[in-house]
C-alpha cells in the first residue's frame, strides 16, 4: 500500500516490515504502542476535517496531514487548518523509530525501544517505558516520562516536565516558564542539567545518593534536604553545592528567578532505610530553605 487517504474511521494492517514511524496530527489523540509481536496496525476511530495521509515506504510508515510537515512544525499556526481532529492509534515493532508532532493533540508513547521523538504546539504528551533516546519540545505543552531508561532531552517555551522514576544515563531539560519535576529512581541518571529563566525546578533523589551538586538561582529560593550540600548567598543570588556519596554524578540546576528544591526520596518498601542503621528517624526529612 504506497499511499492512502483516510476520511473515515478504519483500521489497517501492514505486512511490509515497518522500521521507522512519522505521526502529525491537529487535535484529538494520538497513541504509539510498541510491540514484540504480529504487523503494523493503524487505528483511526474518529475523524474530522481533511483526511489523513498514509504512506509506506522503504520501511517507514507515515500518518499525517500533508500540508503539516515535521520541518518548522513548532511555527504551525495556521489556524484555519485547526478546524481538524482525529484519534489515531497505532501499533509498530518495538525497535521502531519513532517521530511524532502534535498541535492541540495528546500524545501517548510507550514500549518502544528506538528512538522516539515528539514535538507539541499545544497538548500534553506522556512518555512511558522508552529505553531509546528521547527527545521531546513543545512550545506549551507538558511532558510526562514514566520509567524512561533511554537519554531523555526536553526543551519548552511555557510546558512543564514530569520525570517519574528517571533511570536513563542522562536527563537534559530546558525551558523558559515551565516547571520541572525529575523523581529519581535509586539506579537513577547520572548526568542531570536542568535549566530554566522563571520556572520552578524540583528534583528528589535517592538517599543514599551518588552526584556531584551545583545548583544556581539568581533570585529565587533554594531548599535542600541534604546535610553534605551547601547553600551560599543570603540575599539575592543563591548557590547550592557539593558530593553526595563517591560523586560519580553530576546534577546541575540553574535558574533566573525560579526556586529549586532538592528532596531526598524515601526508599522502597522492599529496602531498608539506610539511616536505620545509625538510629536516625526513618520518616525525618531535614529541610533548609534560604
Amino acid at each position: 500500500m504506497p499511499e492512502s487517504s483516510v476520511a473515515e474511521p478504519t483500521t489497517l494492517t501492514f505486512d511490509a516490515p515497518v522500521t521507522e514511524l512519522h505521526v502529525r496530527i491537529v487535535n484529538g489523540t494520538v497513541n504509539v504502542v510498541g510491540t514484540d509481536e504480529g504487523p503494523a496496525r493503524l487505528e483511526v476511530s474518529e475523524i474530522e476535517g481533511p483526511p489523513l495521509v498514509v504512506t509506506q515506504k522503504d520501511g517507514t510508515l507515515t500518518v499525517a496531514y500533508d500540508d503539516l510537515p515535521w520541518k518548522g512544525f513548532l511555527k504551525w499556526l495556521d489556524h484555519k487548518g485547526w478546524r481538524r481532529s482525529a484519534v489515531v492509534s497505532l501499533a509498530v515493532p518495538a525497535q521502531t523509530r519513532v517521530e511524532v508532532g502534535v498541535v492541540g493533540a495528546a500524545a501517548v508513547v510507550s514500549g518502544i525501544r528506538g528512538p522516539a521523538a515528539v514535538k507539541g504546539v499545544a497538548g500534553d504528551t506522556t512518555l512511558v517505558s522508552l529505553s531509546g533516546p528521547v527527545r521531546a519540545d513543545t512550545v506549551s505543552g507538558s511532558v510526562e516520562a514514566q520509567s524512561v531508561t533511554g537519554d531523555l532531552r526536553f526543551a519548552s517555551v511555557s510546558g512543564d516536565l514530569t520525570v517519574v522514576e528517571g533511570s536513563g544515563p542522562s536527563v537534559r531539560a530546558d525551558t523558559v516558564s515551565g516547571s520541572m519535576i525529575v523523581d529519581l529512581a535509586p539506579d537513577g541518571p547520572t548526568d542531570i542539567k536542568l535549566t530554566s529563566v522563571s520556572g520552578e525546578i524540583a528534583i528528589r533523589m535517592p538517599d543514599p545518593a551518588d552526584a556531584e551538586v551545583e545548583a544556581n538561582t539568581a533570585s529565587g529560593a533554594i531548599s535542600n534536604a541534604f546535610d553534605d550540600l551547601r547553600v551560599q548567598g543570603l540575599w539575592g543570588a543563591h548557590k547550592l553545592t557539593g558530593r553526595l556519596g563517591a560523586g560519580s554524578g553530576k546534577l546541575r540546576a540553574t535558574t533566573v528567578s525560579g526556586s529549586i528544591a532538592l528532596l531526598r526520596r524515601p526508599p522502597r518498601e522492599d529496602e531498608p532505610d539506610p539511616r536505620d542503621a545509625s538510629g536516625d528517624n526513618a520518616g525525618t526529612t531535614d529541610k533548609k530553605v534560604l
